[in-house]
């Protein structure tokens, strides 16, 4: 059988990674399918095609176009579930990754029927939680478990949700293992920036140079919390009328919950509020901020207070599973009871008046940046449970080199 299999499965061993947006696969996984490659596996990037493609073809990352909605839409996803399987069949993938939740069902199910042999899948956060009206809680439950049933092994990028898993008889706890999350400490270092280029930025954007700055980075939808970051911003622009709000981040229109940049006018802060839509010199952005703060209602394992941690920026996060794996309340930030706006307004403040203690939170954060959250830990937790997945499924010889 092992025979037969090396006869199939002929060096490199072909991966793919499945994710909803090639914005996905580039800001969220590039490095790590990198190194992946570097470690002798022939990667393949499977997603909805997208202006970022040619950023993954220019990395060596071959990328086959399979068009997913973000949303769940039975019709159109039983028709991207139908190309999935037919690209799965056509390239007799070793080894399917699937990310966030539409891949994870559709692509663990499509590689399942396809007789992929070894499917794994990273949760990044549990879709469902405490807030989700019953019926759609209970259904997103089940989604998981559905996706479950396919996996050989599911990596949860939080702790919590592997409780989670537990509770809600998702799949048994064997099965289910702790990643965690990574980014590049290297390129979020603020020793590695000029502040002649820091002051550009600044100016550039427009900040005054004597204006406290409170940035967010994410998607501009509800359920970042921006709603009540622009309430929070209220009570801190009254008490510090000097401050700017730095909102970095795409639109994203598929969300029934998307905003635009035009929602600051509601609250009165048109003149307070920066909106720069997607960024790529993010260091430089972290590198302006006195506070960053995330007020999201759900996270898997974000990586953008990891990003400002690792720039020694203090962080406001909600008291939510995901956000508390990055900020240790009074460490390195500060954690806020979801949808608290008071809360929230008051830890903001405390950080731009108590310029002792931001400094401190901020050293802190780099610490726990350099100890916890190199992305190169990740890739090593990849690369080994791939090795165990191929020696349990007879491709030992074909993995050696893979490691």
């Amino acid at each position: 059988m092992l025979v037969e299999k090396e006869s199939v499965f002929a060096p490199p061993l072909k991966v793919a990674h499945i994710t909803t947006i090639d914005l996905s696969l580039r800001f969220l996984l590039l490095n790590q399918l990198q190194s992946l490659q570097t470690a002798g596996y022939q990667i393949v990037g499977v997603s909805a095609s997208g202006p970022d493609v040619s950023v993954l073809e220019a990395a060596g990352v071959r990328h086959i176009s399979v068009p997913m909605t973000r949303r769940f839409s039975p019709l159109p996803d039983l028709l991207s579930l139908w190309r999935l399987y037919r690209v799965m069949r056509r390239e007799r993938f070793t080894i399917v990754h699937t990310h966030n939740p539409k891949p994870g069902l559709l692509g663990q199910v499509a590689a399942w029927l396809a007789g992929t042999p070894i499917i794994v899948n990273t949760v990044h956060g549990f879709y469902f939680h405490d807030g989700m009206k019953p019926f759609w809680r209970r259904f997103y439950i089940t989604v998981e478990k559905i996706a479950a049933r396919c996996s050989d092994v599911i990596l949860s990028q939080n702790s919590e949700d592997i409780a989670a898993a537990m509770t809600h008889h998702i799949c048994p706890p064997e099965k289910i293992k702790y990643l965690g999350n990574g980014i590049d400490i290297q390129r979020f270092n603020r020793a590695c920036l000029s502040p002649e280029l820091v002051a550009q930025t600044r100016l550039a954007l427009g900040v005054p140079p004597d204006a406290p700055v409170v940035g967010f980075v994410g998607r501009l939808v509800a359920e970042k919390g921006i709603l009540e970051l622009l309430a929070a911003a209220q009570q801190v622009a009254a008490r510090l009328p000097q401050t700017r709000f730095l909102i970095i981040g795409p639109l994203d229109t598929e969300k029934a919950d998307a905003l635009t940049p035009a929602i600051a006018a509601d609250y009165g802060l048109t003149d307070a509020c920066i909106f720069t839509g997607m960024r790529q010199d993010m260091p430089e952005l972290y590198a302006l901020m006195d506070v960053f703060v995330l007020p999201s209602h759900r996270e898997g394992f974000p990586r953008s207070p990891m990003e400002a941690s690792a720039m020694g920026v203090p962080c406001v996060v909600t008291d939510i599973r995901g956000c508390r794996e990055v900020v240790k309340d009074g460490h390195n930030g500060y954690l806020t009871r979801l949808g608290d706006v008071d809360a929230l307004a008051a830890a903001i403040l405390r950080l731009l008046t108590d310029k002792n203690k931001a400094r401190q939170m901020g050293e802190h954060g780099r610490q726990m940046a350099n100890q916890q959250f190199d992305e190169q830990l990740i890739f090593t937790r990849v690369k080994a449970e791939y090795a165990r997945l191929l020696q349990e499924k007879g491709f030992a010889a074909l993995g050696k080199n893979n490691l």
